[in-house]
């Protein structure tokens, strides 16, 4: 197991991990750090069970915005796979009725030839 110090809003966090995570430890905690420092500017110091819940929150409502987000783009994926599902069998059937038309024609020109 790993042990890796994270900084947010100024103070030092000994965190552990799996090995090989700590890069990405790091970067979470950078990602945190920001966040809290965003709101330190906007509203003040206001304690720091205050700003880790308002940081979540906001990290929170960044995530639901992403899972709709990707709904939204899952249910497009769907819908334009039913609309190209539904072109295809037109185009399907738009061809075998003209290779009916194709094949009766030639079936008349043989009965014409036989004929003649």
């Amino acid at each position: 197991m790993a042990h890796v110090k994270v900084t947010v809003n100024s103070r030092e966090y000994p965190v552990a991990c799996e090995d090989g995570e700590e890069a990405h430890l790091i970067e979470l905690a950078g990602y945190l750090n920001r966040i809290v420092g965003e709101l330190v500017q906007s509203i003040g110091q206001v304690g720091e069970a205050r700003l880790m819940l308002m940081t979540g929150l906001l990290i929170a409502d960044e995530l639901f915005e992403s899972r709709n987000s990707v709904a939204r783009l899952e249910s497009d994926i769907s819908d334009t796979k039913l609309a190209g599902g539904k072109a295809a069998e037109e185009a399907v059937e738009a061809a075998n009725a003209a290779l009916d038309r194709t094949a009766a024609r030639l079936d008349g020109i043989a009965d014409r030839l036989r004929s003649a």
